[in-house]
């Protein structure tokens, strides 16, 4: 299963949504943590043999809040992904694209407990096979889901061919792309649909202020040719 996902450029891209295995086993994944971390601080206290009431107040504070927050600290802190999620390669997306902004993460936090607890694991797995968009309750209601990540791309990886050194910038405006623009391009380049690749020519050439040039899959080569080119001479 996909989901379309409209990129900052306006450009629509299909992402491969995590299955609902894949969910299950990061989930299982991060209890496990929980019960490590657990039992690693009941040793500590049964070692120090600590007050009750200090016991009590530690346990709280050392074992309780951790785990409670885990899921939102590190979805926020680790762009969308948990220990669990990271393992098996999956993370958390907004729908329009965009990075999931800190109230989306709280209300998807907030609702694991309708989602898992409240209403049994066995309610959040209909929801996401049913959805279309991978979505459990808490997404749905954050305009988020969970897709598989994408290898990151690396300077090597953005240049489609071979530059010489003597190699001729066509549009310093690539300077005011960025990375993400140049790999939704390098996305839309490797797709065989002429409708994306006018509709990128066409967002690109409105940032740079010039006409869309005819050959829309040149340009697209050059812009990140060009982007590229000015990377390695570090002048982006």
């Amino acid at each position: 299963m996909s989901v379309r996902i409209q990129t900052s450029q306006n450009v629509d891209l299909e992402y491969e949504t995590a299955s609902i295995g894949d969910r299950i086993l990061a989930n299982l994944l991060d209890r496990l943590i929980y019960i490590g971390w657990v039992i690693v601080w009941i040793l500590v206290y049964t070692t120090l043999k600590l007050e009750q009431t200090l016991s009590i107040f530690l346990i709280v504070l050392t074992v309780v809040l951790p785990v409670l927050f885990y899921p939102l600290l590190t979805e926020y802190f680790l762009n969308g992904q948990t220990l669990g999620k990271r393992a098996m390669n999956i993370r958390v997306v907004k729908l329009d694209g965009t990075k999931p902004t800190l109230g989306a993460y709280i209300l998807r936090w907030l609702l694991i407990l309708i989602d898992t607890e409240i209403l049994t694991p066995f309610v959040a797995v209909v929801a996401i096979a049913a959805n279309g968009k991978g979505q459990r309750i808490g997404d749905i209601a954050a305009g988020t889901t969970v897709i598989k990540t994408i290898k990151q791309v690396r300077l090597s990886d953005v240049t489609f061919e071979s530059l010489p050194q003597d190699y001729q910038v066509t549009y310093l405006q690539v300077k005011r792309l960025n990375d993400r623009d140049i790999d939704t391009i390098r996305q839309v380049l490797m797709k065989d649909d002429d409708g994306l690749l006018d509709k990128t020519t066409y967002k690109i050439a409105s940032i740079f202020e010039i006409n869309p040039p005819l050959d829309t899959r040149r340009f697209l080569n050059t812009v990140v040719n060009d982007y590229a080119h000015l990377a390695s001479l570090e002048e982006l």
